[in-house]
């Protein structure tokens, strides 16, 4: 599988930059995963409905299947937030993995830059950036490309891992 990330602070697009990737590599006929990071406490699950009821109970591992769609919540407990490189493992294999986050693993990414958010760039000092998605024109030592640009980013990260 071929990896490639997104990353950038709070509120700098990540979210609508891998949405429209995912539906251009989808278009363009590749199969397409992604990996979510969050910093924040986060449940799919809503109280009230009979998994949330067996992961109250004290179950470790839910699986929810329906006719369109399988879930496994896995309760952490005690235990330690899995790895990257352990919850890559867990996929399914595809053609391409977007991963959203993660900004400390080593994978190549892109970084996704808003002026409003009032945060600093990261690419200057992380290699693993290997290009900036801004809404601004930026002089830096790597591409930059137009934060709206679905296609030349795409197309960017299409060269990067030879797709």
């Amino acid at each position: 599988m071929k990896i490639y990330g997104v990353t950038g602070w709070k509120n700098a697009g990540k979210t609508g930059l891998m949405e429209r990737l995912v539906a251009e590599f989808c278009a363009r006929g590749l199969s397409v995963s992604t990996l979510k990071h969050a910093h924040h406490s986060t449940d799919v699950d809503q109280p009230g409905t009979d998994s949330h009821r067996h992961r109250s109970a004290g179950a470790s591992e839910v699986l929810l299947a329906s006719p369109n769609r399988v879930a496994i919540m896995q309760e952490l407990r005690d235990a330690e937030e899995p790895s990257f490189v352990d919850l890559l493992s867990r996929l399914n294999p595809v053609d391409l993995v977007l991963v959203e986050g993660f900004k400390r693993e080593p994978h190549p990414k892109i970084e996704a830059y808003r002026t409003d958010a009032g945060n600093p760039l990261i690419a200057p000092g992380d290699q693993s950036i290997r290009a900036v998605a801004s809404d601004i024109s930026l002089n830096l030592d790597r591409p930059v490309f137009d934060l709206d640009d679905t296609v030349a980013i795409a197309d960017f990260i299409a060269g990067e891992l030879g797709l």
